[in-house]
């Protein structure tokens, strides 16, 4: 149709404008990644501070504040098993500048267990890389007259209500295992959930609660003092900084819920730019992978990972319908 030529400059006008604004934008976009990051990034932990994953936050800042130039300060947003930090990263901007460590159950169980968790991790995060490892063990306060596995089934049979599980929220690795140890050897034990894991050691450790499974970093340094016991680790090896403590397959229990093994993840908002994702996956990598980083998570009894994005994610995808089956036959929900 041929039009007025002032309608027809007045349509090209207004062409020309938008394809302007798209191009001043597009810019715009490609730079803000180009100069990432170029203020201060917030890692987020959804647990309070002294256990695990807030100490490998805090190792990883310190050295990724090295790498990118600029400080990476950690936040403790603890609460409701994970659910109000993870909230809050998922619903962030995505632009790079606010992070999740996680531990696996809040982006894997959580699905599971509520049924109107305020944020869907497979659609509202996305991997990073997996950090660590986190081996946990099976512990007890002294008081209880259990060396083995078999030995707590047996005390917890014939002692109903006497074992407080304690663990660190909700959906986590010691409450799955409490939910799935009450289900299938019918026993009685009550769950005693925290904001993180170190609070609960300190009442473990008081014999407020008497059993958990907790992580290998925190529980190790008392089981040489007596002032914890020991009785098994998950997974399907003995963890190097336990070598005398056998897995529960070992000990005669080589049930699933037993040997998953997940990995702490370092996230980001579900669509912050790829080149800011391939960056900060790069830096954290070569991190981990290095000697001074690699070595301090060793210590802390985890074992090191530092994948790059594609590979975290991968490893979620294959880890997610496990975790998720593991959770629903215990037949737990939580809302």
């Amino acid at each position: 149709m041929n039009l007025p030529t002032p309608f027809r400059r007045r349509r090209q006008a207004v062409c020309a404008a938008i394809a302007l604004a798209f191009l001043a934008a597009q810019s715009g976009y490609g730079h803000a990644e180009s100069t990432y990051p170029d203020k201060p990034v917030r890692l987020v932990v959804a647990y309070a501070a002294g256990g695990l994953t807030d100490i490998l936050a805090r190792a990883l800042a310190q050295g990724l504040s090295q790498r990118l130039g600029q400080p990476v300060v950690v936040e403790n947003r603890s609460g409701a098993g994970g659910i109000i930090g993870t909230s809050m990263v998922a619903k962030a901007p995505a632009d790079g500048y606010t992070l999740l460590l996680s531990t696996p159950a809040p982006i894997t169980a959580n699905i599971a267990l509520y049924k109107n968790l305020p944020y869907d991790p497979r659609t509202d995060l996305r991997p990073v890389s997996d950090i660590a490892m986190a081996r946990t063990v099976l512990a007890v306060n002294p008081s209880v007259p259990a060396k083995t596995v078999a030995e707590l089934i047996a005390y917890g049979k014939k002692s109903p209500g006497k074992l407080r599980m304690g663990s660190w929220g909700p959906g986590t690795v010691p409450h799955t295992i409490q939910t799935y140890m009450a289900k299938t050897y019918g026993i009685d034990i009550l769950h005693v959930p925290y904001k993180g894991e170190s609070p609960m050691t300190t009442d473990l450790l008081a014999g407020q609660i008497n059993v958990t499974v907790g992580t290998v970093t925190t529980l190790q340094p008392y089981f040489a003092s007596g002032k914890l016991r020991p009785l098994a680790v998950t997974g399907p090896h003995r963890a190097k900084r336990l070598p005398n403590v056998p897995t529960f397959a070992e000990a005669g229990y080589a049930d699933p819920a037993y040997q998953v093994v997940s990995p702490m993840t370092l996230l980001a908002p579900a669509k912050t730019p790829q080149a800011i994702v391939d960056r900060l996956g790069k830096e954290v990598s070569k991190l981990v992978n290095s000697e001074p980083l690699n070595a301090q998570i060793e210590g802390m009894g985890a074992e090191p990972i530092g994948n790059l994005p594609n590979q975290a994610d991968a490893t979620y995808k294959a880890l997610l319908p496990v975790v998720l089956k593991l959770t629903a036959d215990t037949g737990v929900t939580l809302d």
